[in-house]
């Protein structure tokens, strides 16, 4: 029986095929086949990038913002599009010039643009009820600031739930010196998720039920795999800690491919967004994620990728087999197909509930075959960063689990199988408000290895022996877990992948700036954040704390340098974006940090950035998963 829809990329099957080309996918091939400029195969037609005059030193793009009935793989939608497609077209800002951008709203309600990763006066960056109040009914606003970097970005909404509904798109800001890096063509990739379904049910169907997208929970058959491969007393601390929590160890996703569409550059793989090649060239492909809830695992079979770009910023490249990209992170990367053959472009979403699908193709018709899909990976101690030869039941540094849990429901002392059975266990150990504590095998990591010059260094990372705090607003009932020890995993490629000698896959270690940042001073000040959530109300927050619920906002001080903290205290990855500054990521590479305007955090991490306050204003800074977003985490950064 197939489990998966080759098609429609939901589900899982062991089959293979070979897919078609549209009609529409051969004309976006055609279209870019020059290498002038990217061929992104809008599934509308018209024009693939926004139409830029020139007025005197300033550049300007006129969008238009409705609903436009089309079809999406195949069935009737009516998403909100820019200029009459999903996504909207590629804005060209060039580097050095100033941009106008007059956004007309044809829309029944109030919309936004959001200029994602773009650094601007906080008056333009387009957040309603924190930059200004949005774009109203029938009205349009203008939008103006100099362009003061370079890269591949995108722009999205920032009202409501309007960027499940088709309101993004890519922007690229041409630089004003060349690149470190050739290439003969150049390709948007953006990736997404559509759902048939009102974002507002889904919203709901979240907070009603935990896993209510989950159609991969575990069964007895799984529960006896575990016990033979693992033994009994291991299987059962793990039952009585998915018990505890009323989660499933699947629980990788909140939203899954069971109502989701995959799709690139708004094309699901029925409808095979095709990029054609010359044999020879190198292929730049900007690998954007712009969907509400999904993290992709990207690969092309059969070729190697070298990323050259992080969040529209330059870093050493970086050959790889293999790449995870949380929602609103940025990777471009370069590939040099030298055969005259097809390839597979191929992002399947990290629970393995489908997947989006593209060509890249010397020929119009070529095809490849899509990959076998990989098994669905549980959630288990490894995950959270535990060494299971440290567990202690009865406290400790291990996991401590048991007592009351007054936030869900009473006292626990049970364990639930994901399909009901159910066992007893209990012990005394150290809760915090009815949740858990985790351990960590390497929490006195002092150190990590860096090649350097062909000699081993050790470069301190920076919170290598640090007492993590958890003050009493980790303990309310919208923090049901607590990470008394989180690790550092940036060497770690993430649950369900694994590095070998043949398959390298990107960590966030392997990122290289291509030179230290102009601020070279040291953190003044520190700002530990606590990402907390409480997976069975769909309560998400930081420091236990919605966004309705705090005092004010977080204040940076202009001017000073800082250090900020954060640590996942949840069984989900979540991608942190920071609007207005750079965060440079603190991994392995001492001065030559990354910078990032997205950080995704694992399970039971704890990561650092440094940040140079130095834009004045009010910024948002939330997790880029829309509806843990819409649930309360997001907060406001003031700096002056």
């Amino acid at each position: 029986m197939d489990q998966y829809d080759t098609l429609t990329g939901k589900g899982h099957s062991r089959r293979r095929f070979l897919r078609n080309v549209t009609s529409m996918s051969v004309l976006a091939a055609l279209y870019g086949y020059g290498g002038i400029r990217p061929a992104l195969g809008w599934p509308q037609g018209g024009n693939h990038d926004a139409v830029r005059e020139v007025d005197g030193d300033t550049d300007v793009f006129n969008l238009v913002i409705d609903r436009t009935p089309m079809e999406i793989d195949g069935k009737p939608a009516n998403p909100i599009t820019v200029n009459g497609t999903v996504p909207g077209p590629a804005i060209r800002m060039r580097e050095g010039r100033n941009v106008r951008i007059r956004v007309q709203n044809k829309l029944d309600e109030w919309t936004s643009v959001h200029w994602h990763g773009i650094l601007l006066p906080f008056q333009m960056d387009g957040v309603p009820g924190v930059t200004y109040k949005g774009i109203a009914p029938n009205s349009t606003f203008e939008y103006n600031y100099p362009v003061k970097q370079s890269g591949t970005y995108w722009y999205h909404s920032h009202s409501g739930l309007q960027e499940q509904l088709g309101h993004y798109g890519p922007l690229i800001v041409e630089p004003a010196e060349p690149e470190p890096f050739d290439y003969d063509r150049d390709y948007v990739v953006m990736l997404s998720d559509w759902t048939f379904e009102d974002p507002h049910d889904v919203f709901r169907n979240l907070k009603v039920a935990e896993g209510y997208y989950n159609y991969q929970k575990r069964t007895v058959e799984d529960l006896l795999e575990d016990i033979q491969t693992k033994g009994w007393a291991q299987t059962m601390r793990e039952r009585q800690m998915w018990g505890e929590m009323r989660m499933s160890s699947r629980d990788l996703l909140d939203v899954t491919g069971s109502t989701y569409t995959y799709l690139i550059n708004g094309r699901s793989p029925n409808d095979n967004w095709t990029g054609l090649f010359k044999p020879g060239e190198k292929v730049r492909l900007r690998v954007i994620n712009g969907s509400a809830m999904s993290f992709f695992d990207v690969r092309i079979p059969g070729l190697k990728m070298t990323v050259v770009q992080v969040d529209g910023q330059n870093v050493e490249p970086v050959p790889i087999d293999e790449f995870r990209i949380g929602v609103a992170e940025i990777y471009d990367v370069i590939v040099e197909p030298k055969d005259q053959q097809a390839y597979t472009l191929f992002a399947e979403a990290m629970d393995r509930s489908g997947f989006a699908a593209g060509t890249l193709a010397t020929d119009v018709g070529l095809t490849a075959e899509i990959p076998e899909p990989r098994p669905v990976s549980s959630r288990g101690m490894e995950a959270m960063g535990m060494d299971m030869s440290d567990m202690n039941m009865g406290g400790g540094d291990g996991m401590a689990m048991g007592g009351e849990s007054n936030d869900m429901g009473g006292k626990s002392n049970g364990m639930t199988d994901d399909n009901g059975m159910s066992g007893q266990g209990s012990s005394s150990g150290d809760m915090n408000a009815g949740g858990m504590t985790m351990g960590n095998d390497n929490a006195g990591k002092s150190g990590m290895n860096m090649a350097a010059d062909g000699q081993d260094k050790q470069v301190p990372w920076p919170l290598a022996g640090r007492t993590i705090t958890h003050g009493e607003d980790n303990h309310s009932p919208g923090a049901a877990m607590v990470a008394r020890h989180p690790r550092n995993r940036m060497d770690d490629p993430g649950i369900g992948l694994k590095s070998t000698p043949d398959h390298k896959v990107l960590v966030y270690d392997d990122l290289k700036a291509l030179a230290p940042w102009p601020d070279p001073r040291e953190p003044e000040r520190e700002i530990e954040l606590h990402l907390t959530g409480n997976m069975e109300r769909y309560m998400w927050s930081f420091d236990g704390e919605k966004f309705s619920e705090v005092d004010g906002p977080i204040q940076f001080h202009h001017g000073e340098r800082l250090r900020l903290i954060l640590v996942n205290d949840t069984m989900m990855e979540h991608p942190i974006h920071l609007h207005g500054m750079w965060m440079e990521l603190e991994n392995q590479h001492g001065d030559l940090r990354p910078r990032k305007h997205t950080i995704s955090v694992k399970p039971g991490e704890m990561v650092s950035a440094r940040i140079t306050a130095d834009a004045p204003g009010h910024w948002a800074f939330h997790c880029h998963l829309l509806y843990h977003m819409k649930a309360g985490m997001f907060r406001v950064v003031s700096v002056a």
